[in-house]
């Protein structure tokens, strides 16, 4: 059925991803335990959950329509070059899924809407522009990241102005998982890898440097944060050692489905462990998309 074609080109694994952006946003604002859960309160989580599949999905539509003369040289099996979705109907699907994004966010406030348009425009400025420089498509699809982890604390928006300095976390990680996967199809980047796991350790230390200026509980968060560095250390490692495309492939596949871990970290530390755990369940099933449907 033409459906599948479509949520391949979502790649819904990695939409499963952002939603733990918006669930890890919304614990830093505090409103897990702030609020008084009501249906108000579950609907505008609701909604920033849709805009963030909205625009996510979007992103990674129009990645491919921008790629589509590349991928017929060196992807002919994916969705557009092999004409399982047609061109036309794959910039009409991009921007219905985008309108959703932005629709959805603004439902919730002006601020969130106005931070939905934003994410559109980095997706596109990342897909047709950025991607081709080695800083600066890195450093864009961070700020992709981060403005989605805003997205999320924008349910609480006096909390996002102060809080808002987290957003360096996200955009460092995905700066490490975008430089893995230069060469991703050729191999030889065991320098792209080395960078990738310095960055990896940052993290680390600005989690501790986090704590010490915010209500993150870094004793509640050290047991998911050491789970996240392990995996994405040893994935990263292989990489390096072998450094094939397939190695490369899978150190990329893993950093991408372990943003859930690290979405569960803010979340065990701004709320408490009982609300990162659900967070976790989300990786299995990010994981068994993802054997279903591509990541990268």
């Amino acid at each position: 059925m033409k459906i599948q074609y479509y949520l391949t080109l979502m790649r819904p694994a990695n939409i499963v991803t952002a939603i733990s952006d918006i669930l890890g946003g919304v614990a830093i604002s505090g409103f897990f335990v702030s609020t008084d859960w009501n249906a108000a309160a579950l609907g505008n989580i609701g909604l920033l959950t849709l805009s963030t599949i909205g625009l996510y999905g979007g992103g990674i539509v129009f990645n491919d329509i921008f790629d589509l003369k590349e991928d017929c040289k060196k992807r002919p099996e994916r969705i557009l070059p092999s004409g399982k979705v047609a061109y036309e109907e794959a910039i009409q699907f991009g921007v219905l899924l985008f309108t959703i994004g932005i629709a959805a966010a603004i439902m919730v406030s002006l601020l969130s809407g106005l931070l939905a348009l934003i994410i559109a425009l980095l997706a596109l400025t990342y897909n047709k522009i950025a991607k081709h420089y080695q800083f600066f498509g890195p450093l864009n699809m961070g700020l992709c990241r981060g403005a989605n982890l805003l997205l999320g604390m924008s349910i609480l928006p006096g909390t996002m102005f102060r809080d808002w300095y987290i957003i360096i976390i996200p955009i460092i990680f995905i700066a490490a998982i975008t430089l893995t996967a230069q060469k991703e199809v050729s191999g030889n980047n065991k320098t792209a890898i080395l960078m990738a796991m310095l960055l990896d350790a940052v993290v680390v230390l600005l989690f501790i440097g986090i704590s010490r200026y915010s209500d993150l509980n870094l004793a509640v968060t050290a047991p998911f944060l050491i789970l996240w560095y392990g995996v994405n250390f040893l994935a990263k490692y292989k990489a390096y050692r072998y450094n094939e495309s397939n190695w490369i492939k899978r150190a990329v596949k893993t950093g991408v489905l372990s943003l859930i871990l690290l979405n569960a970290c803010y979340v065990a530390g701004f709320a408490n462990w009982n609300y990162a755990v659900p967070v976790l369940i989300l990786l299995p099933f990010s994981v068994v998309l993802a054997k279903k449907f591509a990541v990268t």
